[in-house]
């Protein structure tokens, strides 16, 4: 055995021609053979490193020989031996293979012919592979040998390997030409969906919703004023910078009606960035929204969408037929949008349609659907998410594929996999989509819908392919998809040459959405577009394949362009920005586990928060690396390059972590759990965390922060109606959200069921207690406090009455607190309830007529005020009447039925009763009406006396702490100075007479209030609450000590939701103002408190006043109250079969005074235009009724500050500045004032006493 192998190593030219070629491997092949005798495992001795070399396992080889030498007598002696022929039939699948792959050529020299066998292991490729490649060596011979013009002219990079039936299929392929109707621009389709669907819903956030009619109406006052006031003209740019919101539709598509250049800013980047990017598009005009206005300074024009709005609707000469004039075409430039630039500065791409935000919004506009936004943050709220896509019935969701496998993990975890039960269209590009995330898509769906994942950089309009996923399939990989209609996609290598089928290649594309280029940037422009058969295309810079049936496959990037949780990033930008620090010499940036950006810098005096510092003043925040490992020397390579593949791997014991030495350890168990929660979701193996740690800054990254969160939820049992993501988000430390979790750690008594004790007997709720002593103590027996009603009157059809009264016996027997009696035991001075049977403690009064509404509403008055239409020892607590109207001579009323215009009224004792019982009781009335007088009844369900029972024996210790913390502070028997027209002589002369008075919130200060809401993350309670000491803080003179009773509907487990009782609390809400305080801060500090109350609400007031030694009659805050009434839980309007009832309003001269100071601030988020209210009812023992009509002008006036704008239609942006800037002076008060102080006066002394009085009278 002599043959040995050489190892052959060729570095080709890709441009030379095929002689230089050859003339290259004969001097290698020469070469090599001078020293072929040398030992190839001696040869592998030298480099310990190549004792596995992989090109042991390519290997070629070349044998020639003569038939007729084979056919040669061979003589032995005497014997002659003949060659003889012979055929031996093997499968292939007994072929042996030495090599992975080797080729080998036999020559005939008789015949002067070649043949040529490639012999490949199984373990590597499928016989189909190898039959392809030996296709493809006979193409390339034939192209080489067969012409001379190739061998002289033809460099090698030029030779194809594509075969003829692949050349069929790549044009095929892009045969994509599909003709549309007549192409018109965005907002001609929009009109066109407003004109056919006008009383459709187009956008809602939240609770806020807009119709088509409604958004056009906006859109086109927000477009003349860009015309009239601000001249824009077609193609000017536009930029907008606002937060997730209504107003962003409106501008988007305001702009685009006008003819502009619509261009995103994020409120989220830094100021910094915000300037580089208008100075790039040298855009004059920004619209903003009133939060955002603040991160620019006054040198920019800014239009506040909301306040223009706003100024210009009550304007009659809107000339919409103006619009009609403006001269924009589809091929105008629609949208600018910057991208992540390797230059260091964002790249902005000028565009003839939309990025994916855009396409979002303006496809669903487009085709009549109507658009769910999210609140900022919402798509990593997870609970709030899975909320609003159910609640909404969302059918077509788009996300990336990081937060698609959060949402779908999440809702397997949480056993909401029904949160996807109206998809019919799920939607995901940005990232890669892996085969693991298409598995937990399928586990974890309960209907069948489509999956799509999309590609398309911004370039081409976000998407070029398309493809449906098949989620029940088990691919090895999941592609891109195939060409949309008119776009035309072709994979070239690196010298533009097309790529074969499998042939890894960069991915260039033409078409329809084909960009424009970059704003101010031919160089880059000139770079990134190339002509192909007279056709322009865009290197996307993405390496993909395409296989037999005409699928992409992404298969990474050809630079370090990267893709981080969907967002496209430049690395390149983050080093130059990194660079601009001076004591920085070298620095390079990397991706590291797919889902962290490390920083490596090279120097010797810099620290690593002075390095995210500067990041975060000039990147926005998906673009701040993780982690910044400091060297003292980068590693390069032979050329002087950094070379990546050296650098150190991420280690936790890095120097740029603290010791633990330095570390702030938990100091409580909740900090201890947070440690631990932490520490498995960032998978700090070894290493230690500070609890004054950012989250942000030790690798975690939103999509971790889900989990967390969700984490979070599951321990420390609580929903995101509870505590929101948000307030976790600013405070990202350990020890931060050990504080926000302890306001909702619940004891584990709370958590226990409650179940039915099947008993008739037990004392009285604290709720029950607290009304009844109310009444006994507070007020005097003279007059009636607690008794309600609610009065329908039939709009359509008959009631019979003999059906409503067994109806209404039928709701007694399912609910027994409307036939408890209350008796008080004088021996252990306790308040005892009793359940009875005796359904004849219902009351019907007889049936009486009425002529006018006035006369209806004296007569329920002098019912409701009569201390005798209730017993509560005998457990008579409701009762019902009846009113026909008058009828006319010639008409004849039906005992048996309550007509049209009749009124049904039901009475009931606030004891037994609530607001939310009300709903609950007309609910059950009409069912039962209906349902042939049956309703559901289930003795194992839980009984109001039982709540009684189990409230009474809970665990409040923690909650008894926390009251007494919450108040000790406070002097609770000091009484707030109202401007009262007169004082009580005494607690007991209390008369039930109120003076009453109510607003109406218009459109506008509604939109207004529900954005700030909205926007700063707060409920409307907590926002109306503020309000209300804000005002109080100015009405009493700019006391700073407030403290107010708040009623709470106090239901807090789900058994308690659907039961009729008594569970209001009257709780104290005290808090300390500073007058320097904003209104901004002052939101942020109640809305702190009101979540810090929430877990504890279900304390009752007795105990509070118990703890400090108070009685009832001594506190002055319980005579100062606010409530918060959300409208949406009730209605107005009830269906009975073919019956319909209305809710008649209560007048407000028979309003009763339950308190002496009573605002209440009304929500019904289903009106369309007065979503808002607030009533001021005050006891007419202190105030009259102009007093308190002045003191709703004051409040109104107000409200009027903090959100609109003045007549000049300037923002008054007071919310920002100092609450004692705020005024209570009317402006007609103002006037007053300025002229007096400029009239002549014979005394200086009788000047001021004249002013001096006149702010008196004022405030």
């Amino acid at each position: 055995m002599f043959v040995n192998a050489i190892p052959l190593r060729c570095q080709l030219d890709p441009q030379w021609l095929l002689h230089k070629l050859v003339k290259h491997v004969q001097e290698i092949l020469t070469n090599s053979r001078k020293y072929s005798y040398f030992p190839l495992r001696r040869l592998l001795d030298q480099h310990p490193h190549a004792s596995k070399s992989a090109f042991l396992d390519t290997s070629f080889e070349f044998m020639r020989y003569s038939p007729q030498d084979l056919g040669k007598d061979i003589i032995i002696g005497d014997s002659h031996l003949f060659a003889m022929p012979i055929s031996i039939k093997i499968s292939e699948d007994e072929v042996m293979s030495k090599f992975d792959f080797i080729v080998s050529i036999q020559h005939d020299f008789d015949m002067n012919q070649l043949s040529c066998t490639i012999n490949a292991s199984l373990d590597l490729f499928n016989v189909e592979t190898i039959h392809k490649i030996g296709q493809r060596f006979h193409s390339m011979c034939r192209q080489l040998l067969a012409s001379i013009h190739n061998q002289t002219t033809q460099s090698i990079y030029e030779l194809s390997f594509i075969m003829p039936d692949e050349r069929l299929l790549m044009q095929s392929m892009n045969n994509t030409q599909a003709s549309f109707s007549s192409i018109t621009c965005i907002h001609h389709e929009f009109v066109n969906q407003a004109m056919k669907h006008p009383q459709k819903l187009a956008v809602e956030l939240d609770e806020q919703s807009l119709t088509y009619c409604e958004v056009l109406y906006y859109v086109q006052i927000l477009s003349l004023t860009l015309l009239n006031e601000y001249h824009v003209i077609p193609g000017e740019i536009v930029c907008q910078c606002v937060e997730r919101s209504l107003s962003m539709v409106i501008g988007i598509m305001g702009i685009e009606m006008a003819g502009g250049v619509y261009c995103p800013l994020s409120p989220r980047d830094p100021q910094h960035r915000l300037y580089t990017l208008i100075q790039q598009t040298r855009s004059r005009l920004v619209l903003v929204h009133w939060l955002t206005k603040m991160k620019f300074n006054n040198d920019i024009l800014l239009i506040d969408i909301q306040s223009m709005l706003l100024n210009n609707e009550a304007k009659n000469d809107v000339n919409v037929d103006q619009l009609s004039s403006i001269t924009v075409t589809p091929n105008n430039i629609a949208y600018i949008i910057f991208t992540s630039g390797s230059t260091g500065i964002p790249k902005a791409i000028a565009r003839c349609s939309f990025d994916i935000h855009v396409q979002e919004i303006f496809g669903a506009l487009m085709h009549g659907a109507t658009l769910v936004m999210l609140h900022p943050r919402g798509t990593i709220d997870f609970d709030y998410l899975s909320n609003i896509v159910q609640m909404k019935q969302i059918t077509y969701i788009l996300m990336v594929p990081s937060l698609l496998r959060s949402f779908f993990t999440l809702a397997a975890q949480s056993d909401k996999t029904a949160v996807s039960k109206y998809f019919r269209s799920l939607c995901t590009g940005g990232e890669s989509v892996s085969v693991q995330l298409s598995t937990l898509i399928a586990n974890n769906s309960v209907s069948e819908y489509n999956v799509w994942n999309y590609y398309g950089p911004a370039e081409i309009t976000i998407s070029c392919t398309l493809h449906l996923i098949d989620i029940k399939a088990n691919p090895k990989s999941i592609p891109i998809g195939r060409s949309l209609p008119n776009y035309r996609c072709i994979i070239l290598s690196e010298f533009l040459q097309l790529a074969s089928v499998n042939q890894e290649g960069e991915l260039f594309v033409g078409g329809v959405g084909l960009f424009a280029g970059y704003l101010g940037r031919d160089d880059l422009t000139a770079k990134a577009l190339i002509e192909i058969d007279e056709q322009l295309f865009y290197r996307t810079g993405d390496l993909v394949t395409i296989d037999n049936n005409s699928l992409f496959y992404h298969r990474g990037r050809k630079d370090h362009q990267i893709k981080l949780r969907g967002q496209r990033i430049e690395l390149s930008e983050i080093e130059r920005c990194l660079l601009k620090i001076t004591i920085i010499s070298v620095c390079v940036v990397i991706k590291w586990n797919d889902d962290y950006l490390v920083a490596y810098v090279q120097s010797s005096d810099i620290h690593e928060e002075q390095l995210r510092q500067h990041c975060q003043s000039h990147l926005p925040p998906h673009m701040i690396p993780s982690f910044f490992i400091i060297l003292d020397k980068l590693p390069l390579n032979q050329n002087g390059k950094i070379d990546r593949k050296l650098l150190p791997s991420l280690q936790y014991s890095s120097p740029t972590m603290p010791s633990l030495s330095e570390l702030d350890t938990p100091v409580n168990q909740i900090e201890k759990s947070v440690y631990d929660i932490w520490y498995q979701v960032l998978e700090h193996n070894g290493r230690h965390i500070s609890t004054t740690t950012n989250f942000f800054t030790i690798g975690g990254h939103s999509r971790l922060f889900i989990e967390l969160y969700h984490r979070y939820q599951t321990i420390f049992g609580f929903n995101s109606r509870t505590l929101s993501i948000n307030p976790f988000l600013e405070q990202p430390t350990i020890q931060q959200h050990a504080k926000l979790l302890k306001t909702v750690t619940i004891d584990d008594i709370r958590r226990e069921q409650w179940y039915t004790l099947h008993i008739n007997q037990s004392m009285a709720s604290f709720a029950q207690e607290r009304i009844f002593l109310d009444e006994q103590i507070r007020f005097s027996y003279k007059h009636i406090f607690y008794n309600n009603f609610v009065a329908l009157r039939v709009t359509e059809g008959v009631l019979s009455i003999k059906r409503v009264l067994q109806a209404l016996q039928l709701v007694l027997k399912k609910h027994e607190i409307l036939r408890t009696s209350l008796v008080f035991n004088n021996n252990d001075s306790t308040l005892q309830q009793y359940v009875t049977d005796n359904h004849k403690t219902f009351t019907f009064r007889d049936q009486q007529n009425f002529e006018s509404d006035n006369e209806l509403q004296n007569i329920i008055y002098r019912t409701v005020i009569n201390p005798d239409l209730f017993d509560l020892s005998s457990g008579r607590v409701f009762s019902c009447q009846m009113f026909q109207q008058q009828k006319t001579t010639h008409e004849t009323a039906h005992t048996d039925f309550l007509e049209k215009s009749g009124v049904l009224v039901l009475y009931f004792h606030h004891v037994a009763v609530d607001g939310t019982s009300i709903a609950i009781l007309l609910s059950d009335f009409c069912n039962a009406y209906s349902n042939n007088m049956t309703v559901s009844l289930d003795e194992q369900s839980l009984k109001y006396i039982d709540y009684a029972v189990h409230e009474r024996i809970m665990d409040m210790t923690l909650s008894r702490s926390f009251w007494y913390s919450q108040l000790e502070r406070f002097n609770l028997k000091r009484a707030l100075k109202l401007p009262v027209d007169r004082h009580r002589s005494s607690v007991v002369q209390r008369s039930n007479l109120a003076s009453v008075a109510q607003i109406s919130f218009d459109k506008e200060l509604s939109m207004m209030f529900l954005t700030y809401a909205s926007l700063h993350q707060i409920t409307p309670f907590q926002l109306s609450l503020t309000i209300f000491y804000l005002f109080l803080f100015k009405l009493t003179h700019e006391e700073t000590d407030l403290c107010i009773a708040s009623l709470n509907a106090n239901r807090h487990r789900s058994e308690l939701e659907n039961m009729i009782g008594m569970f209001v609390s009257t709780l104290p809400y005290c808090v300390q103002l500073n007058s320097h305080l904003s209104f901004d801060e002052l939101v942020k500090h109640v809305r702190e408190k009101c979540l810090s109350i929430l877990e504890h609400s279900h304390y009752p007031l007795q105990h509070i006043l118990a703890d400090f030694r108070l009685n009832q009659s001594d506190v002055p805050f319980l005579d100062i109250v606010f409530n918060f009434l959300p409208d949406s839980i009730n209605t107005d309007r009830y269906s009975i079969g073919d019956v319909w009832l209305e809710e008649v309003p209560i007048e407000e001269s028979n309003e009763i005074a339950q308190f002496d100071f009573l605002t209440t601030f009304l929500y019904n988020p289903t009106s369309d235009d007065h979503k808002l209210s607030c009533q001021f009812s005050c006891s007419h023992d202190l105030f009259d009724n102009t007093t308190v009509k002045t003191i709703v002008q004051r409040f109104q006036h107000l409200l009027s500050q903090l959100f609109l704008t003045n007549s000049n239609g300037i923002e008054k942006n007071l919310s920002t500045k100092s609450i004692k800037n705020l005024s209570l002076i009317l402006p007609e008060e103002a006037d007053e004032i300025y002229a007096l102080t400029l009239s002549r006066v014979t005394s200086v002394a009788t000047e001021g006493m004249a002013i001096s009085f006149l702010y008196k009278k004022i405030l």
